[in-house]
């Protein structure tokens, strides 16, 4: 998976963050400032160029790029950035870019001035992990002027009622939480998602079941090596 982070850090918004897996990777590596939003060393890696003038960054064809994966597009500390970082999206219209965010409500007041309907080398994904959060954020992200929509269900925290939002979504990702203190992924609602998706005519994707995972009554502590495959085993992804 291709990846660029322009900066790093964030600030916890909602249940979904509780266990965020930036603040644990820092962790890890002894660092205690994920709170602190800071510009990244590759922040103009898609514009860097050869000597020949080529760009250095390419990527085979039809691989998108995921695009602020240790922070968020639209936290507030990164305003004074974004619109460089809209400059070198607009620039490069032969990537494709992935933005996932939990900031939704701040999309209306971060696009350029040119977004129009949407570009189409970008895709804008809306997280909800519970209820609460898909109550709040999807009415606003079914408002918006976006060319290619996606909803992500991750860490998937309750059952969650997509109907009325998926129209105009081209997939939805569901998965568990992973890490030590991950809470419980049950597999019903994974099963239900899917089943909305499947009635509305919306891609659907298992990505993995997360560390604390119940099917049919059982509970299982999944390593995190094996929480994708055993997602990819359940044999329930579907493409339309």
């Amino acid at each position: 998976m291709a990846v660029w982070n322009p900066w790093h850090g964030c600030h916890k918004l909602s249940e979904g963050c509780r266990n965020c897996y930036v603040y644990r990777m820092d962790m890890a590596h002894s660092k205690q400032d994920s709170h602190i939003v800071k510009k990244n060393a590759d922040f103009d890696l898609p514009v860097r160029r050869k000597r020949n003038g080529e760009y250095k960054l390419s990527l085979a064809a039809g691989e998108p790029l995921y695009t602020c994966m240790t922070s968020d597009f639209f936290l507030e500390d990164a305003d004074e950035w974004r619109d460089e970082v809209w400059d070198m999206i607009r620039q490069r219209q032969d990537i494709h870019f992935i933005i996932i965010t939990k900031r939704i409500h701040r999309f209306a007041q971060c696009i350029p001035h040119d977004w129009g309907d949407g570009w189409d080398n970008v895709t804008i994904c809306c997280t909800c992990e519970n209820a609460p959060t898909a109550e709040y954020r999807l009415p606003i992200f079914a408002s918006l002027k976006i060319r290619h929509k996606e909803i992500v269900c991750e860490p998937l925290l309750s059952e969650i009622d997509l109907s009325g939002y998926l129209g105009s979504v081209e997939r939805v990702t569901a998965g568990g939480e992973s890490g030590n203190e991950a809470r419980l992924c049950r597999y019903e609602w994974i099963l239900d998602i899917r089943r909305q998706c499947v009635e509305s005519g919306t891609s659907f994707y298992f990505k993995q079941t997360g560390a604390y995972f119940e099917k049919d009554g059982r509970y299982y502590r999944i390593k995190r090596a094996l929480q994708h495959s055993q997602a990819r085993r359940a044999g329930i992804n579907i493409e339309f």
